[in-house]
Protein backbone atom coordinates (compact mmCIF):
# COMPACT_ATOMS: atom_id res chain seq x y z
CA UNK A 1 0.00 0.00 0.00
CA UNK A 2 1.41 3.42 -0.81
CA UNK A 3 1.97 5.49 2.45
CA UNK A 4 0.80 9.19 0.87
CA UNK A 5 1.52 11.28 4.09
CA UNK A 6 5.22 10.39 4.37
CA UNK A 7 7.54 13.35 3.10
CA UNK A 8 10.72 11.87 4.21
CA UNK A 9 12.67 8.67 4.95
CA UNK A 10 15.63 9.30 6.74
CA UNK A 11 18.46 6.51 6.47
CA UNK A 12 20.69 6.63 9.21
CA UNK A 13 24.44 4.98 8.69
CA UNK A 14 25.65 5.13 12.63
CA UNK A 15 24.17 5.38 15.90
CA UNK A 16 24.65 8.99 16.01
CA UNK A 17 22.49 9.77 13.02
CA UNK A 18 19.92 7.65 14.27
CA UNK A 19 19.67 9.48 17.48
CA UNK A 20 19.61 12.97 15.56
CA UNK A 21 16.96 10.99 13.12
CA UNK A 22 14.50 9.62 16.15
CA UNK A 23 14.33 13.06 17.87
CA UNK A 24 12.13 14.66 15.83
CA UNK A 25 8.07 15.03 16.80
CA UNK A 26 5.69 12.88 16.61
CA UNK A 27 4.87 11.43 12.92
CA UNK A 28 8.15 9.67 12.85
CA UNK A 29 7.87 5.22 12.69
CA UNK A 30 11.23 3.64 12.91
CA UNK A 31 11.37 1.11 9.20
CA UNK A 32 12.94 -2.50 9.33
CA UNK A 33 10.78 -4.92 6.90
CA UNK A 34 8.26 -2.59 7.07
CA UNK A 35 6.03 -5.24 6.08
CA UNK A 36 3.25 -4.19 8.19
CA UNK A 37 3.65 -0.29 7.87
CA UNK A 38 2.92 -0.84 4.13
CA UNK A 39 -0.15 -3.44 5.12
CA UNK A 40 -2.13 -0.03 5.84
CA UNK A 41 -2.91 2.93 6.04
CA UNK A 42 -0.64 4.84 7.99
CA UNK A 43 -2.32 8.51 8.17
CA UNK A 44 -0.55 9.48 11.57
CA UNK A 45 2.86 9.13 10.34
CA UNK A 46 4.66 11.91 7.49
CA UNK A 47 8.81 10.74 8.17
CA UNK A 48 10.35 7.05 8.72
CA UNK A 49 13.74 6.32 9.70
CA UNK A 50 15.06 3.17 8.22
CA UNK A 51 17.31 1.00 10.34
CA UNK A 52 18.71 -1.44 7.40
CA UNK A 53 21.15 1.33 6.20
CA UNK A 54 23.20 0.57 10.17
CA UNK A 55 24.10 -2.83 8.21
CA UNK A 56 23.82 -4.45 11.68
CA UNK A 57 25.09 -8.10 10.65
CA UNK A 58 21.87 -10.97 10.66
CA UNK A 59 23.28 -13.61 13.16
CA UNK A 60 26.52 -13.26 14.48
CA UNK A 61 27.82 -16.34 16.85
CA UNK A 62 30.14 -15.31 19.83
CA UNK A 63 31.27 -18.00 22.71
CA UNK A 64 28.43 -17.26 24.99
CA UNK A 65 25.92 -17.81 22.44
CA UNK A 66 24.08 -16.15 19.21
CA UNK A 67 23.39 -12.67 18.68
CA UNK A 68 20.52 -12.11 16.35
CA UNK A 69 20.29 -8.69 14.90
CA UNK A 70 16.51 -6.82 15.10
CA UNK A 71 16.88 -6.13 11.47
CA UNK A 72 17.63 -9.87 10.47
CA UNK A 73 14.83 -10.83 8.26
CA UNK A 74 12.23 -13.97 8.92
CA UNK A 75 14.38 -15.73 5.66
CA UNK A 76 17.86 -15.47 7.66
CA UNK A 77 16.31 -16.42 10.62
CA UNK A 78 14.38 -19.44 9.36
CA UNK A 79 17.56 -20.47 7.12
CA UNK A 80 19.50 -20.03 10.47
CA UNK A 81 20.65 -23.96 10.37
CA UNK A 82 24.39 -24.74 11.76
CA UNK A 83 26.80 -24.99 9.23
CA UNK A 84 24.99 -22.70 6.44
CA UNK A 85 24.28 -19.05 6.86
CA UNK A 86 26.26 -19.09 10.01
CA UNK A 87 29.35 -20.61 8.72
CA UNK A 88 29.87 -22.34 12.09
CA UNK A 89 32.71 -24.59 12.83
CA UNK A 90 32.16 -28.43 13.22
CA UNK A 91 31.99 -28.06 17.35
CA UNK A 92 28.58 -26.27 16.80
CA UNK A 93 26.93 -28.21 14.37
CA UNK A 94 23.67 -30.33 15.57
CA UNK A 95 22.41 -27.58 17.68
CA UNK A 96 19.04 -28.56 18.73
CA UNK A 97 17.34 -25.36 19.20
CA UNK A 98 18.10 -23.60 15.62
CA UNK A 99 15.07 -26.27 14.52
CA UNK A 100 12.79 -23.85 16.20
CA UNK A 101 13.54 -20.57 14.14
CA UNK A 102 12.32 -22.09 11.13
CA UNK A 103 9.36 -23.94 12.70
CA UNK A 104 7.78 -20.41 14.17
CA UNK A 105 8.20 -18.65 10.95
CA UNK A 106 6.12 -21.27 9.31
CA UNK A 107 3.86 -20.77 12.00
CA UNK A 108 3.06 -16.92 10.68
CA UNK A 109 0.34 -16.36 8.22
CA UNK A 110 3.13 -14.79 6.01
CA UNK A 111 4.26 -16.06 2.41
CA UNK A 112 8.00 -17.05 1.72
CA UNK A 113 7.96 -13.44 -0.30
CA UNK A 114 6.94 -11.94 2.92
CA UNK A 115 10.00 -13.93 4.69
CA UNK A 116 12.53 -11.87 2.37
CA UNK A 117 11.48 -8.49 4.22
CA UNK A 118 9.85 -8.99 7.25
CA UNK A 119 12.14 -9.01 10.23
CA UNK A 120 12.59 -10.78 13.75
CA UNK A 121 13.03 -7.24 15.45
CA UNK A 122 9.44 -6.36 13.49
CA UNK A 123 7.55 -9.06 14.88
CA UNK A 124 8.56 -8.70 18.32
CA UNK A 125 7.85 -4.53 18.57
CA UNK A 126 4.33 -5.41 16.85
CA UNK A 127 3.83 -7.49 20.00
CA UNK A 128 0.84 -9.36 18.43
CA UNK A 129 -0.62 -12.37 20.25
CA UNK A 130 0.27 -14.48 17.42
CA UNK A 131 4.04 -13.31 16.81
CA UNK A 132 5.40 -16.22 16.36
CA UNK A 133 9.34 -15.46 16.29
CA UNK A 134 9.01 -13.25 19.66
CA UNK A 135 7.18 -17.05 20.79
CA UNK A 136 9.87 -18.42 19.75
CA UNK A 137 12.96 -16.49 20.83
CA UNK A 138 10.72 -16.16 24.18
CA UNK A 139 10.67 -19.78 24.36
CA UNK A 140 14.85 -19.45 23.82
CA UNK A 141 14.84 -17.43 26.84
CA UNK A 142 16.93 -14.46 24.96
CA UNK A 143 17.28 -11.59 26.04
CA UNK A 144 16.68 -8.21 24.18
CA UNK A 145 19.45 -5.43 23.58
CA UNK A 146 17.74 -2.28 23.93
CA UNK A 147 19.21 0.96 22.74
CA UNK A 148 17.14 3.96 24.87
CA UNK A 149 16.61 6.92 23.53
CA UNK A 150 18.76 8.49 25.92
CA UNK A 151 21.62 6.74 25.22
CA UNK A 152 23.56 3.59 26.06
CA UNK A 153 21.91 0.43 26.29
CA UNK A 154 19.89 -2.07 28.58
CA UNK A 155 19.34 -5.59 28.21
CA UNK A 156 16.18 -7.11 29.41
CA UNK A 157 14.43 -11.06 29.35
CA UNK A 158 12.40 -11.05 26.11
CA UNK A 159 9.46 -12.49 28.03
CA UNK A 160 9.47 -8.93 29.97
CA UNK A 161 9.45 -7.03 26.59
CA UNK A 162 5.90 -7.34 25.76
CA UNK A 163 3.23 -6.02 27.97
CA UNK A 164 0.23 -6.61 25.83
CA UNK A 165 -1.57 -6.82 21.99
CA UNK A 166 0.77 -4.13 20.74
CA UNK A 167 2.16 -2.86 23.41
CA UNK A 168 6.17 -3.02 24.66
CA UNK A 169 8.29 -1.28 27.09
CA UNK A 170 10.03 1.28 24.70
CA UNK A 171 9.89 4.25 25.44
CA UNK A 172 9.43 6.82 22.60
CA UNK A 173 12.86 6.92 20.77
CA UNK A 174 13.99 3.61 21.93
CA UNK A 175 15.04 0.66 19.50
CA UNK A 176 15.00 -2.60 19.74
CA UNK A 177 19.03 -3.13 18.66
CA UNK A 178 19.23 -7.58 18.90
CA UNK A 179 18.30 -10.21 20.64
CA UNK A 180 20.69 -12.38 22.40
CA UNK A 181 20.54 -16.33 23.02
CA UNK A 182 22.91 -18.61 25.48
CA UNK A 183 24.87 -21.17 24.00
CA UNK A 184 23.71 -23.62 26.48
CA UNK A 185 20.28 -22.60 25.04
CA UNK A 186 21.22 -23.12 21.63
CA UNK A 187 21.76 -27.05 22.55
CA UNK A 188 17.63 -27.68 24.62
CA UNK A 189 15.68 -29.66 22.58
CA UNK A 190 12.82 -27.96 21.56
CA UNK A 191 9.34 -29.25 19.85
CA UNK A 192 5.94 -26.94 18.80
CA UNK A 193 2.54 -27.44 18.47
CA UNK A 194 0.30 -24.96 16.72
CA UNK A 195 -3.55 -25.11 16.35
CA UNK A 196 -5.94 -23.14 14.17
CA UNK A 197 -9.94 -22.64 13.12
CA UNK A 198 -9.35 -22.39 9.57
CA UNK A 199 -6.26 -24.33 7.61
CA UNK A 200 -4.73 -20.84 6.65
CA UNK A 201 -6.21 -19.11 9.59
CA UNK A 202 -4.31 -16.74 12.40
CA UNK A 203 -3.12 -19.66 15.16
CA UNK A 204 -5.45 -19.94 18.04
CA UNK A 205 -2.58 -21.50 20.13
CA UNK A 206 0.86 -22.21 20.18
CA UNK A 207 3.02 -24.20 22.21
CA UNK A 208 6.29 -24.24 22.26
CA UNK A 209 8.83 -26.74 24.33
CA UNK A 210 12.41 -26.68 25.42
CA UNK A 211 13.78 -29.63 27.63
CA UNK A 212 17.72 -28.28 28.67
CA UNK A 213 20.50 -30.25 29.23
CA UNK A 214 19.59 -30.64 33.09
CA UNK A 215 16.24 -31.84 31.92
CA UNK A 216 14.54 -28.85 33.06
CA UNK A 217 11.47 -28.30 30.70
CA UNK A 218 9.96 -24.71 30.06
CA UNK A 219 6.65 -24.28 27.74
CA UNK A 220 5.93 -21.20 26.14
CA UNK A 221 2.36 -20.22 25.60
CA UNK A 222 1.44 -17.92 22.77
CA UNK A 223 -1.43 -16.90 19.83
CA UNK A 224 -3.81 -18.37 22.62
CA UNK A 225 -3.23 -15.54 25.47
CA UNK A 226 -2.28 -11.77 24.74
CA UNK A 227 1.31 -12.29 25.10
CA UNK A 228 3.72 -15.19 25.51
CA UNK A 229 3.52 -16.97 28.81
CA UNK A 230 6.56 -19.21 29.69
CA UNK A 231 5.79 -22.62 32.16
CA UNK A 232 8.28 -23.74 34.05
CA UNK A 233 8.88 -27.24 35.55
CA UNK A 234 12.16 -28.86 37.10
CA UNK A 235 11.49 -31.93 35.30
CA UNK A 236 9.68 -33.76 33.08
CA UNK A 237 6.14 -32.71 34.44
CA UNK A 238 3.99 -35.23 34.63
CA UNK A 239 0.06 -34.72 32.97
CA UNK A 240 -1.28 -33.48 36.50
CA UNK A 241 1.83 -31.09 36.40
CA UNK A 242 0.69 -29.96 33.08
CA UNK A 243 -2.83 -29.65 33.45
CA UNK A 244 -2.10 -27.40 36.96
CA UNK A 245 0.34 -25.09 35.48
CA UNK A 246 -2.18 -24.27 31.95
CA UNK A 247 -5.26 -23.69 34.47
CA UNK A 248 -3.08 -21.61 36.60
CA UNK A 249 -2.53 -19.33 33.30
CA UNK A 250 -4.43 -15.53 34.54
CA UNK A 251 -7.57 -16.09 33.06
CA UNK A 252 -7.23 -11.98 32.41
CA UNK A 253 -4.43 -13.36 29.67
CA UNK A 254 -6.74 -16.06 27.39
CA UNK A 255 -7.22 -13.64 24.02
CA UNK A 256 -10.82 -13.39 22.68
CA UNK A 257 -11.01 -12.49 18.77
CA UNK A 258 -12.94 -13.84 16.03
CA UNK A 259 -9.94 -16.61 15.90
CA UNK A 260 -11.17 -18.23 19.55
CA UNK A 261 -12.55 -17.68 22.77
CA UNK A 262 -11.00 -17.76 25.59
CA UNK A 263 -12.10 -21.34 26.80
CA UNK A 264 -11.68 -23.13 23.59
CA UNK A 265 -7.98 -21.90 24.02
CA UNK A 266 -7.61 -22.80 27.05
CA UNK A 267 -8.46 -26.12 26.23
CA UNK A 268 -6.63 -26.65 23.50
CA UNK A 269 -3.72 -24.99 24.82
CA UNK A 270 -3.56 -28.13 27.41
CA UNK A 271 -3.85 -30.57 24.52
CA UNK A 272 -1.02 -29.18 23.24
CA UNK A 273 1.31 -28.70 25.89
CA UNK A 274 0.76 -32.91 26.49
CA UNK A 275 1.99 -33.39 22.51
CA UNK A 276 5.01 -31.04 22.77
CA UNK A 277 6.12 -32.85 27.01
CA UNK A 278 5.22 -36.13 24.97
CA UNK A 279 7.65 -35.17 22.66
CA UNK A 280 10.28 -33.70 24.64
CA UNK A 281 10.55 -36.68 26.67
CA UNK A 282 10.64 -38.84 23.72
CA UNK A 283 13.43 -37.31 22.38
CA UNK A 284 12.28 -36.61 18.70
CA UNK A 285 12.95 -33.40 17.49
CA UNK A 286 10.55 -30.73 16.35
Amino acid sequence: MDLDTIREVVVPRDRAELAAARSSAPGTAILAGGTFLYSEPQERLDRLVDLTGLGWPALTLHECGLEIAATCTLAEFAGATPGRELGLSPRWFGLPATALFAASCRALLASHKIWRSATVGGNICLALPAGAVLAALVALDADAVIWPASGGERRIALRDFVLGPGRTVLEPGDVLRALKVNSLILMSRTAIRKVALAPLGRSGAVVMGRRDIDGTVALTVSAATSKPVVLGFYGAPTREEIDEAVAGIDPELWFDDPHGDPAWRAHVTGLLAHEVCSELAGGARS
